[in-house]
């Protein structure tokens, strides 16, 4: 007598079609995505194709959004990786209903619609608020270095650029006299039935380097000339501005980006670099040495770990990125937290001034403190005279302040861990605003996992 197994025919056809999402159980996260899909507002990127009733019928907008949505918050951005996965892995048959874009077609929606895409960040910190997983009592800022689509190695400097120029100026002279010199022995240098005159590939390799570092080189002299240009025009108007004049609240502009270092004259300084691969990006340290990358930032609150406020800039340094970021808070949520959390790469006086003047109790590290160094801690009655940052060191050494701010790393350092477990360690997509929007799909797809987590609690 031989085993009884279950029925197993997998090459039997189905008498009825079944539907797609009969493949996942109830409260799968692609059922989840498609459901949230449902409730975001898509009008620019459904009007793109509203507008042209022409040609090939496209995929439908809709799946697309989502697919990128849930690729995003299973650690999967690359759109040939998507493709194989619509092939492959149930989740993804189901949210494209058994359909399969192509890669091409993937890279080039989110190319299209990227800025729209960037703009659903809100709408999903608006669920997270509505499903009330924003509190707002405290939130923390921090900053992470995201490695850039570019090799450092790929980055020179402006005096190695003006040295390679020359360099290559004599190098294509030489070879311009050789080729010259050559023209004599045409078929026995070039090849039978070719005319003769092409440019040898040495030459063509040279001015083809020699043309990108003369771009790079004015690309550099010209972004020093806007800053001396519009540092000129800024101090013009402060000048013009009578002392009773309202002035722009700090920070209501956007955050900083890098600027050239520049000479007296105003032009770029030997040491001013851009990158061959992605000239926004720049050499930045990290705690594992330096990379070519962006500083990521995320203002991210307590309660659930929700990202409030979120942007990329490449601008290494902190300190100026703190009151933008809270201006960013405030309007992304409609309120002002009660008290920011921030680490020492954030302290100035301006820093602690804005955040009081806007109704928000800072607590921001005055300096590193070293491992197996006794806490201070601060009594009695406040000394008089003390400058704005000894009084935040007194004020974080008193034991509710400590209390305060010993929340901040479990707060604000978990969701980029938790974004770096899921692959995001670099950057797909070059330059700044692209890398921005793709920081917009990866934080957005961070608080659309956790809104999934609440709802299936």
């Amino acid at each position: 007598m031989s085993k009884t197994y279950r029925p197993w025919e997998p090459g039997q056809s189905l008498l009825f079609p079944p539907s797609p999402l009969d493949w996942l159980p109830e409260g799968h996260l692609a059922r989840f995505v498609l459901d949230v899909v449902d409730e975001l507002e898509l009008g620019p990127i459904m009007t793109h194709y509203e507008r042209e009733m022409r040609g090939y019928p496209p995929h439908h907008p809709k799946m697309m959004v989502a697919l990128l949505l849930y690729a995003y918050s299973v650690g999967v951005p690359s759109s040939r990786k998507i493709e194989k996965r619509c092939h492959e892995d149930i989740a993804f048959r189901v949210i494209t209903g058994n359909t399969q874009p192509d890669h091409s077609c993937i890279s080039e929606f989110r190319r299209i619609h990227l800025e729209a895409l960037a703009g659903l960040f809100l709408q999903v910190l608006k669920l997270c608020q509505a499903a009330g997983l924003v509190k707002l009592g405290h939130v923390s800022l921090d900053g992470t270095k995201l490695k850039a689509n570019a090799s450092k190695h790929k980055a020179m400097s402006y005096a190695y650029m003006k040295k390679r120029d020359d360099e290559l100026s004599e190098q294509i002279a030489k070879l311009l006299q050789a080729a010259e010199q050559a023209d004599g022995e045409e078929d026995a240098r070039y090849g039978k039935g070719r005319r003769g005159d092409e440019l040898p590939t040495e030459l063509q390799r040279a001015e083809t380097r020699r043309a990108r570092i003369r771009q790079l080189k004015a690309e550099l002299e010209a972004e020093a000339k806007a800053q001396r240009e519009a540092a000129a025009a800024e101090a013009a108007s402060v000048r013009d501005k009578s002392d009773d004049e309202p002035r722009d609240p700090p920070g209501s502009s956007p955050l900083p980006t890098h600027k050239v270092p520049t000479t007296t004259e105003g032009t770029p300084t030997d040491k001013a670099q851009r990158n061959f691969t992605d000239g926004d990006s720049r050499i930045m340290k990290t705690g594992d040495g330096f990379v070519q990358g962006y500083n990521c930032q995320s203002v991210v609150d307590a309660a659930h770990q929700i990202i409030v406020a979120q942007e990329v800039t490449n601008q290494p340094p902190d300190v100026e990125h703190l009151l933008p970021m809270l201006e960013q808070t405030i309007a992304n949520c409609g309120a002002v937290p009660d008290e920011m959390t921030a680490d020492a790469g954030y302290l100035s006086e301006a820093n602690i001034i804005g955040a009081i003047e806007r109704g928000v109790d800072p607590h921001i590290a005055t300096g590193r403190h070293k491992h197996g160094e006794p806490a201070l801690t601060a009594r009695g009655r406040t000394p008089r005279g003390l400058t704005l940052k000894e009084l935040m060191a007194r004020k974080l050494a008193t034991r509710a302040g400590a209390a305060i701010y010993a929340r901040r790393k479990a707060i604000a350092e978990p969701p980029f861990g938790q974004m770096k477990n899921r692959g995001f360690r670099q950057f797909l997509l070059r330059g700044i605003a692209k890398v921005r929007g793709e920081w917009s799909l990866i934080t957005m797809s961070h608080n659309l996992l956790k809104l999934y987590s609440a709802s299936v609690a």
